[in-house]
């Protein structure tokens, strides 16, 4: 059985850094592509950042603040974000579509909380 599991969330002061991390594991195939999405109170879920096949993209709101990267030997996508926002407040989630004998699939994990605040 496929399963995401992020970690790295928490409390930051504005300005400050974090690092998520997500680890895929199950499944026979491959996961790709890796992203991360989050979704503030009372807003959609919005894409953040994707890899796939050596490219990244980002929302324009990260850009030159968040950067995406991958491990694909592990199963790991990681988010390292840097001079947080306020507005950077939201559940980080990690998506992946898994690729396999069974199909092709997309998954989400649980979502970790990043709340930026002094």
């Amino acid at each position: 059985q496929v399963q995401l599991v992020e970690s790295g969330g928490g409390l930051v002061q504005p300005g400050g850094s974090l690092r998520l991390s997500c680890a895929a594991s199950g499944g026979t195939g491959s996961f790709d592509p890796m992203a991360w999405y989050r979704q503030a109170p009372g807003k959609q879920r919005e894409l953040v950042a994707r890899a796939t096949s050596g490219t990244t993209d980002y929302a324009d709101s990260v850009k030159g603040r968040f950067t995406i990267s991958r491990d694909n030997a592990k199963n790991m996508v990681y988010l390292q974000m840097t001079s947080l926002k306020p507005e950077d407040t939201a559940v980080y989630y990690c998506n992946a579509r898994h690729t396999g004998w069974g199909g092709s699939w997309e998954y989400w994990g649980q979502g970790t909380q990043v709340t930026v605040s002094s």
